[in-house]
């Protein structure tokens, strides 16, 4: 984002305005860390903010600040349309296409209101007047701080903000543990800290929330894994019978993808989720070093991502998903190969 980018938007912040903000459909804790961190700052200038979330997200994202705030598109689709059609500004986070926001998308690409993207996936559409795109950034909660930053607004960050915005970038860096995490995010979660979020407390609220179905789940899950070491790849498949075997709710999978890229020579790993309510198989991919899932996801699956995290889908029953997967894989044989 160029100087008269920064300069254009400071000037629409300067009176209040009617603004809606809107994350990626399934939104996950970058997405909602996200939203709420911005929505809290614009919330100190004096604007009418309001987040609009696609549908619902899982339970352990529920304790953030002003989290129920949150209007969900798909349980109040009226007043939602009132607001995006009455919108002065419309920011999009975490995603790169409006086909990321179900359906969402139709109301957002009529709206009248000057729409901002604040994203970190690669080949990010042109729908926006203003784009502030890096896909080197670890989160786009870690690229919401340098937006107040570029604003000369980094004194206007109080705990709230803090507190989403460190939520944010260490789930989507694994705990700071993923390549994507610099320096600067360290600084940043450290700038972050002396601001009010409470790190510990953070974790636990995100991570120490296991029901007893979700470990059943994941037990479950990993006995499903299987290994193909000719190509180091590792992929786990969920049938919607298993699902309601243990009483699957929204988030129960997350992370379960990453027990396989965790195994000792697998640099390649995958999950496949069957929903029934969607007529779907949902995909996670994940891979270490330079090999792209974001590129494989694209050419195969329908979605995209990162370099090393990306999703995708499959209009295929299970096991033919699970054929088709399988098939592909001799075409990345010089990449993956030990």
């Amino acid at each position: 984002m160029n100087t008269n980018d920064i300069n254009s938007i400071k000037s629409l912040l300067s009176s209040p305005k009617a603004i809606v903000i809107i994350p990626h459909k399934n939104p996950d804790g970058d997405a909602i860390g996200s939203t709420l961190g911005l929505y809290h700052y614009l919330k100190k200038r004096n604007h009418r903010a309001t987040i609009i979330a696609p549908n619902d997200y899982p339970d352990f994202l529920k304790w953030m600040p002003d989290e129920a705030s949150i209007l969900k598109y798909d349980a109040n689709t009226s007043q939602c349309d009132e607001l995006i059609t009455n919108a002065e500004l419309i920011f999009t986070l975490d995603f790169n296409s409006l086909s990321r926001i179900g359906q969402l998308e139709e109301p957002v690409k009529m709206a009248n209101g000057i729409k901002i993207m604040i994203d970190h996936h690669q080949q990010p559409d042109d729908y926006a007047k203003y784009t502030y795109s890096d896909v080197k950034m670890s989160s786009t909660c870690e690229m919401v701080y340098n937006f107040i930053a570029m604003l000369d607004d980094i004194d206007k960050i109080d705990s709230d903000i803090a507190t989403c915005l460190y939520t944010g970038i260490m789930t989507d860096t694994g705990s700071f543990r993923f390549p994507s995490t610099t320096s600067a995010t360290h600084h940043i979660i450290g700038n972050l800290i002396e601001k009010g979020a409470r790190n510990s407390d953070i974790h636990n609220n995100i991570y120490d929330t296991n029901s007893y179905e979700r470990l059943q789940l994941l037990g479950r899950a990993l006995s499903n894994l299987k290994v193909i070491p000719e190509y180091r790849t590792a992929y786990i498949t969920l049938s919607q019978e298993e699902l309601n075997t243990f009483n699957f709710k929204k988030g129960d999978t997350e992370g379960f993808v990453n027990y396989g890229l965790s195994l000792k020579g697998i640099i390649f790993a995958a999950i496949f989720i069957e929903n029934h309510q969607e007529n779907i198989i949902k995909i996670s991919l994940r891979s270490k070093g330079n090999f792209s899932v974001n590129q494989l996801s694209r050419s195969h699956f329908e979605g995209g991502g990162h370099t090393n995290a990306a999703g995708g889908k499959s209009d295929l029953s299970l096991s033919d998903t699970i054929d088709k997967f399988i098939s592909i894989l001799p075409q990345y044989k010089q990449d993956l190969k030990a």
